[in-house]
């Protein structure tokens, strides 16, 4: 296995994060990973790990692992066999985030500081969803539920906190600024929407904040009936698309295929200007489309190009909001560690505790009652201090060496009965 990029965390855990995307690797090889996702998923949850969720978005391909060791080249290797990928692919496009990083990277992700337009809205939903379709095929842990549940919160945060996904502008909002100087008229334009999803949805919105009205849609998957009817568009067939493609002044694609919608026989015919986005990953249009006469084909790669600069105070806000967030989850990760040895004392103070009433009760004292209130009052305050003082040592990177002392105190000892 080739050397990867690696970011590590002292904290002995389980989670793995596999990322690669716009900024390490082509669209072409993003086409080819994003094709084989389910493929992929099925490989990592059968060989190497407890759980998995794997976040494919228009410009990443990353997938959290909580893995049974710490070594990330078992994943790896089940990831390229996967995706078809050769050992030379990996190298200097996937990185690997161990543990804490793989926390803080997540929590950057989905908070829309590590996409092509910074700040952008949708990373959130799509954080989301990929939990929700890892958890319909039963393929998260614990531990990965925990996490994407604290990005989700980290996210809202930052949204609420900076209003950095306000000030930057998603990729669809982005490809649209492209085109605004070659639409003389948003209101008048005729524009076709191929896609029905979320990223649909948030094109439609993006097109009506600029006019335009004479919007229809096309659907691969046959939904173009359901959304026109609840978002009050011409719903497209068959049949229809070629025509109306024709006539068309702007197309944009955001469908979910693994082949492209649109091809050169689509859109010959004329020569009249159009200008076409694909927002697609796979690729929704062909990209020979763009030597017909007339047509402007602009895809992900040339749209990320211009991705703006963010306001600066509302980016180093927010960069400061998620290493505080992931320090916060490393020290909750790290007193869940020291809890073995918590119980270990618990049920050993308890048992004598116990033990002592029993021996109370047994002589029939009349306050047997009141005595019995004021032990396990007792109780109560001398667990106190050991236990906050366990979760402070694990805080501070010592769950290890405390666990084992109080293990040894505390723990059955076969050799001692």
């Amino acid at each position: 296995m080739p050397p990867l990029r690696t970011h590590h965390s002292l904290e002995k855990t389980m989670l793995l994060c596999l990322s690669v995307d716009h900024r390490t690797a082509d669209l072409e090889l993003l086409e080819r990973i994003e094709r084989r996702a389910e493929t992929v998923t099925a490989a990592l949850s059968d060989d190497t790990a407890r759980g998995v969720v794997v976040l494919a978005t228009c410009n990443r391909f990353e997938a959290y692992v909580d893995a049974p060791d710490h070594r990330p080249e078992p994943a790896l290797e089940a990831l390229a066999r996967a995706a078809q990928l050769t050992p030379a692919e990996l190298t200097g496009t996937f990185a690997v985030h161990h543990g804490d990083a793989a926390a803080e990277h997540l929590f950057a992700v989905s908070s829309g500081l590590e996409s092509a337009a910074v700040g952008e809205g949708e990373i959130a939903g799509q954080v989301r969803r990929a939990l929700e379709t890892a958890r319909a095929a039963g393929h998260t842990s614990t531990d990965l539920e925990q996490l994407f549940q604290h990005a989700m919160t980290v996210s809202k945060e930052v949204k609420n906190r900076t209003g950095l996904q306000t000030r930057g502008r998603s990729l669809v909002q982005l490809a649209l600024t492209l085109v605004d100087a070659r639409v003389a008229d948003w209101t008048t334009a005729r524009v076709v929407l191929i896609g029905t999803g979320a990223y649909a949805g948030a094109s439609l919105a993006a097109l009506r904040v600029r006019g335009a009205d004479n919007i229809a849609v096309f659907s691969p998957s046959g939904r173009a009936e359901a959304f026109a009817a609840s978002h009050d568009l011409r719903p497209l067939s068959d049949d229809d698309l070629v025509t109306e493609l024709r006539a068309a002044d702007v197309v944009v694609a955001c469908s979910s295929t693994n082949e492209p919608v649109l091809t050169r026989e689509h859109l010959r015919g004329t020569t009249r200007p159009r200008v076409l986005i694909d927002m697609g990953l796979p690729r929704n249009i062909s990209p020979d489309v763009g030597e017909e006469s007339g047509i402007e084909l602009l895809d992900l790669e040339t749209i990320a190009l211009h991705a703006p600069i963010p306001e600066l105070g509302a980016e180093l806000e927010a960069r400061d909001i998620v290493r505080t967030a992931a320090a916060e989850f490393a020290a909750l990760r790290a007193e869940r560690d020291v809890v073995p040895a918590v119980r270990d004392m618990r049920a050993f103070i308890t048992e004598v505790l116990d033990d002592e009433i029993a021996r109370l009760r047994g002589r029939n004292a009349d306050n047997a009652d009141e005595i019995e209130a004021a032990l396990r009052h007792a109780f109560g305050r001398v667990m106190h201090r050991p236990t906050v003082r366990l979760r402070a040592l694990a805080r501070a990177g010592a769950a290890t060496e405390a666990s084992a002392a109080v293990t040894a105190l505390f723990s059955p000892d076969p050799l001692h009965p």
